[in-house]
């Protein structure tokens, strides 16, 4: 089996320098309250790479009754860590690390995640699985990709369109020979096929208008300068269980100049492992190209963040095994896990009438 992507993790560092600075940005801004933009409730979206594709592949799920579409750049299907052959108490991180992202056989079972969803949706813990059919789906396969493989996301594919979701509605790209990482059309970003920190690799494109436009059709060309505002806002009176949620206290939202006066779409990106701001600054929230296709075509965009917590969360990842339970049956796939509401209800406050 190919190295899996804690190991991975485990030998990648970044530049002093780069930590440094970045820690010293963190602490030097003010954070404000998420202010309430009147935003279109019913047109968000959600994207992310890697953990944060997993977060958004299990969101889209949970709460597909609010979304338009999702974006999932080298993420499993919703609930992959429970449907795999580990047994034990460790079956959860154990599944995660193993068949979630280099699988010796087909990779997590579509099947039996969409025979979970429909059990859990009967229960009323994520929203009703027809939702899913009016979901416009994004999903990306690097082919160099050696920490999430193919299979796993070929899953992906195969458990939306298990679920409902038309085969016209989904975008499947693993044509490009490309590393783990969000893929950017800048010279100074990895090279493409490479597997290395920060996970933004350079293969002539940008990926997060292609998300963008799969996920919302025809959209304006993006903007060459920003009209808006970028704020750190505060996370913490939205998560419910802060010292349990490995979240950060405050994180980014991206505001363009035309959406002050409301009636926005709101888009949740959720960075990758080991790209929280603290660990990489706003390489991943000002340098992968959202704010500027957002700009022109009125979308505000969410940057929840993450923070690294030794003792359960190490490279500070989105939960996909259930750290964040609390010690408690892992419920990291349900509406009421401490993430997902969390981030559901930054998504209410963004969406709630200006005042």
């Amino acid at each position: 089996m190919k190295h899996s992507f804690f190991a991975l993790l485990r030998r990648t560092s970044l530049p002093g320098a780069l930590l440094l600075a970045s820690a010293s940005a963190v602490a030097a801004d003010d954070i404000q309250p998420l202010p309430a933009l009147a935003a279109r409730l019913n047109e968000t979206s959600v994207s992310g790479l890697s953990s944060g594709a997993f977060m958004a592949v299990q969101f889209s799920v949970a709460y597909s009754s609010i979304l338009k579409g999702v974006g999932a750049v080298a993420g499993g299907p919703y609930y992959c860590a429970g449907v795999g052959g580990a047994i034990g108490p460790n079956r959860f991180f154990e599944n995660a690390t193993t068949q979630c992202m280099t699988p010796l056989a087909k990779g997590p079972s579509a099947e039996d995640a969409v025979a979970f969803a429909k059990k859990t949706a009967a229960s009323g813990d994520i929203d009703p699985l027809s939702a899913l059919a009016k979901l416009h789906v994004y999903l990306f396969s690097g082919a160099a990709d050696s920490v999430v493989t193919t299979k796993v996301v070929d899953q992906t594919q195969r458990f939306y369109q298990l679920a409902g979701v038309p085969e016209k509605q989904i975008t499947y790209d693993k044509t490009v020979n490309a590393g783990h990482a969000m893929i950017t059309n800048s010279a100074t970003d990895t090279a493409c096929a490479k597997n290395a920190a920060p996970f933004i690799n350079n293969c002539n494109f940008m990926q997060s208008h292609t998300i963008l436009k799969a996920i919302y059709g025809d959209l304006k060309a993006p903007a060459s300068k920003l009209s808006g505002k970028f704020v750190r806002f505060d996370q913490q009176p939205f998560i419910s269980r802060f010292k349990d949620s490995s979240m950060a206290p405050s994180g980014e939202v991206y505001i363009p100049g035309k959406c002050a006066a409301g009636g926005c779409r709101v888009h949740v990106v959720f960075h990758g492992c080991l790209q929280e701001e603290a660990v990489i600054g706003d390489k991943y929230y000002k340098g992968t190209g959202y704010n500027e296709m957002a700009d022109s075509n009125g979308i505000i965009v969410l940057y929840p963040q993450i923070k690294m917590n030794k003792a359960t969360n190490p490279q500070g990842c989105w939960d996909f095994w259930g750290y964040s339970s609390g010690g408690k049956a892992p419920d990291f796939y349900k509406k009421s896990a401490v993430q997902m509401s969390a981030v559901k209800a930054m998504i209410d406050r963004l969406a709630a009438p200006r005042h």
